[in-house]
């Protein structure tokens, strides 16, 4: 299909009827239905089970509990170092860099606001000004939790509505301000090297987005809502620790400040990532 066309056609599809069938399919618990679709879907996408806790696909009570699978104790080892960035999930590098004037940069021809990814609050952008981000994409194949670059302490949770486009290569070259137009959840952390985010970017067929420490972020309202966490007891992550996954896979966005971070030399565009491996440095 014309990567016009497949855009063009995703502002028609009704998204959320869409994520809802989506939805019941992969939640259900009939075996029959359940194991022929999570034998497909291996299939297709071929995805590596000997890497899996559980290598058995169909063991799993649902498909969403195959698709968010804990992986072997060994099979991401996390980077060593104070100074170094992990990489906070499998996927492949969508673009990283610096920000500049407020924007983010998206594809060619395409960038977005720093200020609406982060659900228009000016002090949470500020903190990013400057500073450099990373977007990662979560292929089908993939892993889909997503862990902690470096140590942090939780300091808020913002949830933001928006549309469920597809994110994968095709949609972000097309639909201009993608990721700051998607539904999505901005996770705020204090760390070694200052305010970092984690954003996570819902997707079609993709609207269940979850955090360890708040379970499925479903707000009843769909208007932006930000929980503060500096006041009740400190949730602190260590390096590599799960914070969150995503139910039928989608892309994470890591923000740091100003002369904070250095990505490795190694990563561009395109770069294929595994979790806990060396994404950069601390400066």
């Amino acid at each position: 299909m014309h990567p016009k066309l497949f855009a063009a056609l995703q502002y028609l599809t009704p998204q959320r009827a869409l994520s809802r069938a989506a939805g019941w399919l992969a939640e259900t618990r009939i075996k029959w239905i359940k194991d022929r679709f999570t034998r497909w879907f291996v299939d297709q996408y071929d995805v590596d089970m000997t890497e899996a806790e559980e290598p058995d696909c169909t063991a799993y009570a649902s498909f969403n509990d195959f698709f968010t699978r804990a992986l072997k104790t060994d099979a991401r080892p996390i980077v060593e170092g104070d100074g170094a960035i992990a990489c906070p999930a499998d996927g492949a590098v969508s673009q990283l860099g610096e920000i500049h004037n407020g924007r983010i940069f998206q594809a060619k021809g395409h960038d977005f606001s720093l200020l609406e990814l982060v659900g228009g609050d000016p002090k949470t952008a500020a903190q990013f000004t400057g500073g450099h981000f990373a977007t990662v994409y979560l292929s089908p194949k993939d892993y889909h939790r997503v862990h902690m670059p470096v140590s942090g302490t939780l300091k808020s949770m913002t949830y933001v509505p928006g549309q469920l486009f597809s994110v994968n290569d095709v949609t972000t070259q097309t639909v201009p301000r993608l990721f700051s137009r998607n539904e999505r959840v901005v996770c705020t952390f204090d760390t070694a090297a200052g305010p970092m985010a984690m954003v996570l970017v819902g997707a079609m067929i993709v609207a269940s987005i979850e955090t360890v420490w708040a379970g499925l972020v479903t707000p009843h309202k769909r208007r932006v809502r930000t929980t503060d966490y500096r006041d009740n007891q400190p949730i602190r992550l260590e390096k590599g620790e799960e914070m969150g996954r995503f139910k039928l896979g989608s892309t994470v966005v890591m923000l740091f400040g100003a002369d904070k971070v250095r990505w490795a030399e190694s990563l561009a565009a395109e770069s294929d990532v595994k979790m806990g491996a060396h994404f950069g440095d601390l400066r």
